[in-house]
């Protein structure tokens, strides 16, 4: 299995909270990996990115969707090779030029916590 396919069961192990629909668009490059729905906040997208190092891999498209979808859209990001629940950071997609050009500088809405992760999308 992928790593991007481990951090799809862990969130919606860890998210009960969060109804979510996986996309497989290849039709429309750059849309987030999964849609999400809460009674509380509705639709909201979510992109699942491994990184490696000091880098996230975004295709530019990516970038253009997150720079131009800013609102109910997020980036979790785990650290590659670590504990499956750890290396987590949740991620505004306001925040793309920033993990593009040095994640350590973007502070994360979340960190290696998955009740704060579901809280943080359901109350956005």
């Amino acid at each position: 299995m992928k790593p991007e396919q481990k951090l799809y069961h862990l969130f919606k192990k860890n998210c009960p909270k969060i109804r979510i629909t996986r996309l497989e668009l290849f039709s429309a490059q750059g849309v987030s990996d999964l849609l999400l729905y809460t009674d509380s906040n509705g639709f909201s997208l979510l992109e699942l990115k491994i990184q490696t190092g000091n880098r996230i891999k975004f295709s530019p498209f990516q970038i253009q969707f997150h720079t131009t979808h800013t609102k109910r859209n997020y980036i979790l990001v785990q650290a590659a090779g670590g504990p499956p629940s750890k290396g987590l950071n949740l991620f505004s997609s306001k925040d793309i030029a920033g993990l593009v050009s040095d994640p350590r500088s973007v502070q994360p809405l979340a960190s290696d916590n998955w009740e704060l992760i579901e809280k943080k999308i359901i109350s956005a």
